[in-house]
């Protein structure tokens, strides 16, 4: 029995230190993107894909959508492009958003593309003037 356990213990501190391992190897960097400044209205995709619901009057429902988990997105109009924000980080890809929600504003970071979807690394949001 105590060697079982001790095997055990043995087997747990492997698998613990080979995933410790594979985090260190997974690299976090930008792949392929393009620093860029972008514009738009924060908005959350569920109401804004969903039943195209947006602007000031939606801005109570789309914090609502967001602090339940829905994904915001900021809308370039000019371009009727959507862009996510990409957590490099593992933190929560909305916060840098959430006190702009429904709000007009002026992004940088990296632009990343793939499978039709356009994301952005935020380096830095603010109110656009």
């Amino acid at each position: 029995m105590k060697s079982n356990l001790q095997a055990g213990f043995v087997l747990l501190f492997v698998m613990g230190a080979g995933g410790a391992f594979a985090w260190q190897e997974h690299s976090h960097e930008h792949q392929g993107g393009k620093t860029a400044q972008i514009t738009g209205q924060v908005v959350d995709i569920a109401c804004f894909v969903g039943h195209n619901s947006s602007g000031p009057s939606h801005a109570k429902c789309a914090e609502a959508c967001a602090r339940a988990g829905n994904p915001l997105a900021i809308y370039d109009e000019a371009t009727k492009t959507l862009y996510l924000p990409v957590s490099m980080d593992h933190k929560n890809p909305n916060a840098k958003l959430m006190g702009f929600i429904e709000k007009k504003v002026k992004v940088s970071g990296t632009v990343m593309e793939k499978a039709g979807l356009k994301g952005i690394a935020i380096e830095k949001v603010e109110a656009f003037q």
